[in-house]
């Protein structure tokens, strides 16, 4: 007799009281007793309402969570993901803390915190959170990404997946010919064989969103090539399953594979047209009814119902018609907006803790050879799929580091191979000592591989500033490029106010790389869309169709003087900053123009919004660009610099010089405003009134002299010089506070000086608001003031 049959002979005696009561008269009444009975302690045992399913079931939910929660505050300080919190609450509930302890503690074989009658309430509610996991995944990811992926991510993908099957395949046959394994054992280590063969898109989403590198470089390659792979895995999965069909019972085969094919034709010749039908009519910016809906969430439970009719995996029908919905707003943002919370925050949690509490912290004492032989295969396939990874990104010169990194995401595992090996232990396809094992291989992946990656990886490493690209550096009379961030609209005209006022000309022209940022929603790849301002080929729901049409206008009023091309990054906030440092990399910009994140009212200037997603974004920009960074602070007031040749209705720019490289910077970009015949420029320098130039800042004061020299003596058209003494930083406090009540200057120019100490700003960095901006800058931005200046605070690049 086989094992199989041997357990399935077993007779298990459980006692439970039937139907099963759902609410129970109240902890306060006195019907309800804490009773020990001796005959049936399995029924009446020692805890308060536990024959009522829907009081535990929420005492039971409370636990997981607050465990969960507490785990997840020691395990963050390593950088590890919310899956490795869940995955050790789930073992400390199990069999190896709280369960065995209860059950040492009262001599009983059940635990009462979680009886036999809820179990299949927990494990209904768990696999309903992870059949929709799947469908949203779906929704997130794009296939349309597979056919640009390019040759290097197909090659890895295909590599990944065919030789550790080779690879596993190879390793059973020859641990047959040695230890003639029965048929069992070979189905166990051919379905591990296939699961570690795997590169599963969700489990690298999940990864590459807690690395926070997900549109990196590495994160992009690395989710085509699991898109790949994942393509090659369903039609080769789909297929074997058929074909057992088939075998089995040739006619069930037949409508099963009719019934499949039926189902994969409605979903893409009518379901997804239906969704494109309901994105055209609904509002731009507004999400779709909730009838749609409704709809949808129907077709998506069918659609698990027909995958298990059909024999098949109860996640292929809805992973599918998640495919089928466009990703992004408005469909697939309103289904992600409306379920994301409640699937990852309630759902896979008790999905991911349930299924670790499983697991028996024991030594195996049957199935020996089977789980020798599954470490075995499994070894043998994990290490052929690393080497496999390597291979292309050798190949084409990757980073050995960067492949490393790459070839340990392709090799994680994580939620998915979680529900295989549960849902696998649940159909008898592997022994419980074998998924015992294949837990903690899951557990031991999660704890290990993400903080390997931070260690091998660093995104920034790549924006380090060997090269010197800042406006000092700048070669006069070529042509300067510059990287403008858009998060709003009506960020644009202050922009292209700015870009004005730089003096574009035909001899000294400006490329300008403008960048629309789109917080990602209803995605889980980021997207970077280059707009031809040529081809005037703009959709009605185009994001950036504003930004594209003004910069398109700017571009052909000043004509051979400059080069606007503009993009869109639709991405998580957090990451945003590497598709700004990527392009400017790419672009070879000497300066990034970044909006401030308050916007002010043009009517009274008082303060409309802020959003601190853009102030962090700054702040990050601050520390990572790769050439010099300018905060536009825009007070709601923009007046246009070409709008008359008078000098008293000039554009008028104020500069406000203390020394130091950041104000050289500063001063470098206002002698180029200044060639503008209709801007005029005052150079405002506060001087220490002790003079005390000795020591370290000697070269510093040489270096500032010398670059007001023109300024001095040399100042042409509508340049003025000021020299203002200030004793101390109440002194240029007074100073600042009077050139904004004058409000005699359309915009201020300021280098932001971080943490360098001088006299005239002793003691205000303290009172600073917002750092980023400097002590100058911030005083200029205070809301204390009516005044309507812009400012533009100039950081020169970082040399790191």
């Amino acid at each position: 007799m086989s094992s199989y049959e041997a357990l399935a002979n077993t007779t298990v005696t459980i006692c439970t009281d039937l139907p099963f009561r759902v609410n129970s008269l109240g902890l306060w009444n006195r019907s309800e007793r804490w009773t020990v009975n001796a005959t049936t302690p399995l029924v009446n045992f020692s805890f308060p309402l536990q024959n009522y399913t829907m009081p535990i079931l929420e005492f039971e939910m409370i636990l997981m969570f607050v465990l969960t929660e507490l785990t997840h505050l020691f395990l963050k300080i390593f950088g590890l993901p919310a899956l490795a919190a869940q995955l050790v609450a789930g073992i400390l509930l199990g069999d190896a803390g709280l369960s065995r302890i209860v059950k040492s503690s009262t001599h009983h074989d059940m635990n009462p915190i979680f009886p036999f009658a809820n179990q299949e309430i927990l494990n209904i509610m768990s696999l309903f959170g992870y059949i929709f996991f799947s469908f949203l995944i779906g929704v997130k990811l794009n296939l349309g990404l597979i056919p640009k992926s390019g040759k290097k991510a197909l090659y890895t993908g295909a590599l990944s997946l065919s030789v550790p099957i080779v690879a596993g395949v190879g390793t059973i046959i020859l641990l047959h010919s040695k230890w003639f394994l029965n048929g069992q054992e070979i189905v166990q280590l051919a379905f591990l064989t296939a699961m570690h063969s795997l590169t599963p898109s969700p489990v690298v989403v999940c990864l590459l969103t807690d690395l926070k590198i997900l549109n990196s470089e590495l994160g992009r390659l690395a989710l085509s090539s699991a898109l790949v792979s994942d393509l090659c895995t369903i039609a080769i999965t789909s297929v074997a399953a058929m074909a057992t069909a088939v075998q089995q019972n040739m006619l069930k085969g037949i409508r099963d594979i009719v019934v499949m094919v039926a189902y994969t034709l409605f979903v893409w010749l009518v379901f997804r047209p239906f969704m494109f039908w309901i994105a055209k009519r609904t509002p731009q910016g507004k999400p779709i009814k909730d009838s749609y809906v409704v709809l949808i969430m129907l077709a998506f439970l069918g659609s698990a119902l027909l995958s298990n009719w059909c024999e098949l995996s109860f996640v292929t029908g809805p992973l599918m018609l998640g495919f089928a919905v466009p990703d992004g707003p408005p469909v697939g943002a309103t289904l992600v907006n409306k379920f994301d919370f409640m699937v990852n925050r309630v759902f896979m949690p008790v999905f991911a803790t349930t299924s670790m509490m499983r697991v028996t912290m024991s030594l195996p004492k049957a199935h020996k050879r089977t789980v020798l032989a599954a470490t075995i295969v499994t070894s043998v396939v994990y290490c052929s799929k690393f080497v496999a990874s390597l291979v292309i990104p050798l190949c084409c010169k990757m980073h050995m580091r960067d492949a490393i990194a790459l070839a340990l995401i392709l090799c994680s595992k994580g939620v998915v191979e979680l529900g295989a090996y549960t849902f696998a232990s649940d159909t008898w396809i592997i022994f419980s000592k074998v998924f015992d094992y294949m837990m903690l291989t899951i557990v031991l992946n999660v704890l290990i591989v993400p903080p390997l990656i931070r260690l091998l990886y660093d995104p920034k490493r790549k924006y380090v500033g060997y090269q010197k690209r800042n406006l000092m550096h700048w070669k006069p009379n070529s042509e300067l490029r510059i990287l403008a961030c858009i998060n709003r609209a009506d960020n644009t005209p202050a922009i292209i106010n700015f870009l004005d006022a730089s003096c574009p000309t035909r001899d000294s022209p400006i490329a300008v790389y403008v960048l629309h940022l789109v917080k990602l929603v209803g995605r889980a790849a980021p997207v970077l869309i280059s707009h031809n301002l040529q081809k005037r080929t703009l959709s009605n729901n185009s994001l950036s169709e504003n930004v594209i049409i003004s910069f398109s206008n700017f571009q052909r009023d000043n004509e051979g003087a400059v080069f606007a091309q503009v993009f869109t990054a639709i991405t998580q906030p957090d990451y945003m900053y590497d598709d700004i440092c990527t392009l400017a990399i790419d672009k070879a910009t000497s300066l990034i123009i970044l909006p401030f994140h308050r916007k002010w009212s043009r009517v009274n200037g008082s303060i409309e919004s802020e959003n601190q997603n853009t102030r962090t974004l700054n702040c990050r920009m601050l520390e990572t660009a790769p050439c010099s960074v300018g905060i536009l602070v825009n007070r709601g007031h923009v007046k246009y610099t070409n709008s008359s040749a008078s000098p008293n209705e000039a554009y008028r720019v104020a500069l406000i010089f203390l020394g130091g490289s950041d104000d050289r910077e500063a001063l470098t970009l206002a002698k180029r405003v200044a060639k503008d015949a209709y801007i005029s420029l005052t150079v405002i320098r506060l001087v220490d009134a002790s003079g005390d130039e000795d020591g370290n800042d000697k070269w510093e004061w040489v270096q500032d002299n010398e670059m007001l020299k023109e300024m001095k003596y040399n100042g042409a058209g509508y340049v003025s010089y000021v020299e203002q003494i200030v004793e101390d930083g109440i002194k240029t406090t007074k100073k600042i506070r009077s050139l904004m009540d004058e409000n005699e200057y359309d915009m201020f120019i300021v280098g932001r000086r971080f943490n360098v100490s001088s006299p005239q700003t002793l003691g205000l960095d303290q009172w600073s608001e917002f750092p980023e901006l400097g002590v100058i800058g911030d005083m200029l931005s205070s809301t204390d003031s009516r005044c309507k200046s812009s400012v533009l605070v100039i950081q020169q690049q970082q040399q790191r």
